[in-house]
Parts: structure tokens; C-alpha cells; sequence
């Protein structure tokens, strides 16, 4: 049991370390709008990483190996990835001076939301879950339902400690930058979700 614990916060921790759309996000929301928004951003992916690593444990993910399921999955993620980015940039090129109206501020129920859509736009990682679950079973790490539940759980408490650190570092770093350093962040944070949806979007395409 305590192997599967280890494995599991060892996965959940390094796979949401790992610099994407989420991790850019979750970090972006914090410099802007504070730690309490970018953990909720990490709340709602280390959600979905859970419910993923489950799907791959249950062996959903020979799903995403259907030839016409693959690319509608990856189109559909990169749709989602070019809004969240172009919404991104855009916030980069208007005046941020506190008088933003109530529904244009970051909050943690907004950004849990977001994030969970964010994270679910990219069904392709049950793929990903799936080749880590089957390493950990190949080398005996994992036996049985009970260690393989505990590891699925670990995953999600790896990727919200991940995210929690983030969050706090980057809202420090929040509280002593000033208007223009954060539309500067907003604007190449928006162009690497793009970047991020585009590739998504052309390996979806190209069958990769």
C-alpha cells in the first residue's frame, strides 16, 4: 500500500509539473487574481487527472485508439485550448485598473470551472494514464484493487500539491508586479495555449 501511495503522488506530481495549457493557466490565474484562484485552477485538473487515471485503470482508454474517435477527441481539445488562449491574449490588450465589472474578476468557483474544462478538453491523456498504470502493474508496483484505488488517489493529491506550490509561488510573485509585467504574461501566456491548441489540433488532423 505504501508503494502504491508513493507511485501515485510521484505520477500526479510530476505529470502536473510538466509545462502545458494547465500549468500556464494555473499560474497566470495566480499572478493575477491570487493563490486562492490558482489552486482552485489546480483543484479542478487534479480532479480530472484522477477521473482520468481511474479510466485508465479501467481500461477505457483502448477507446481513444478508434481510428474517426481520435481526431474529433483532439480537434475538440484544441477548440477548447484556442478559446481559452485567445481569451488570454486578449485580456493582455485592455486596461487593467481595477474597475473590471464583477463577472470579468478571477474567482476560485470561475477558475474551477475553467479548469475543468480546460483539462477534460484533452481526453487524449487517458492514453497516457493507461501506459503509466500499465508500467507500474508490469513491474509488480501495483497488485490488486485496493493498492490500484489508493494509487488512483495519490495521482490526484500529486497533481493538487503540484498545483498548490505553483499557485503560492506565483502568487507572491503577484503581489509585487505591477499592470504591465501581468498584461505582458497574459499575452505570452495566450500565445502558448495557442501554440499548445495548434499542435493539439494538427497532430489530431495528421493521425499522430
Amino acid at each position: 500500500m505504501l508503494t502504491a501511495a508513493i507511485t501515485g503522488l510521484s505520477l500526479g506530481f510530476a505529470i502536473g509539473a510538466q509545462v502545458g495549457p494547465i500549468w500556464l493557466l494555473c499560474a497566470r490565474s495566480a499572478l493575477r487574481h491570487g493563490v486562492r484562484v490558482g489552486i482552485a485552477i489546480g483543484g479542478g485538473a487534479a480532479l480530472v487527472d484522477l477521473c482520468y487515471a481511474a479510466l485508465g485503470v479501467a481500461g477505457v482508454a483502448r477507446l481513444v485508439t478508434v481510428p474517426w474517435l481520435r481526431p474529433i477527441l483532439g480537434l475538440a481539445g484544441a477548440t477548447v485550448l484556442a478559446v481559452i488562449g485567445g481569451r488570454t491574449m486578449w485580456s493582455a490588450f485592455r486596461v487593467r485598473t481595477g474597475g473590471e465589472a464583477d463577472d470579468e474578476v478571477g474567482s476560485a468557483r470561475v477558475a474551477f470551472r475553467t479548469a475543468l474544462a480546460a483539462t477534460a478538453s484533452n481526453p487524449l491523456t487517458i492514453a497516457s494514464w493507461a501506459a503509466a498504470f500499465a508500467a507500474a502493474s508490469g513491474s509488480r508496483l501495483v497488485e490488486g484493487a485496493a493498492p490500484a484505488a489508493l494509487l488512483v488517489a495519490a495521482v490526484g493529491v500529486g497533481s493538487l500539491l503540484w498545483f498548490t506550490l505553483l499557485s503560492c509561488v506565483a502568487g507572491w510573485l503577484g503581489r509585487r508586479t505591477g499592470p504591465r509585467v501581468l498584461r505582458g504574461v497574459d499575452a505570452l501566456s495566450g500565445i502558448a495555449v495557442l501554440s499548445f491548441a495548434g499542435v493539439l489540433g494538427l497532430r489530431s488532423v495528421r493521425g499522430d
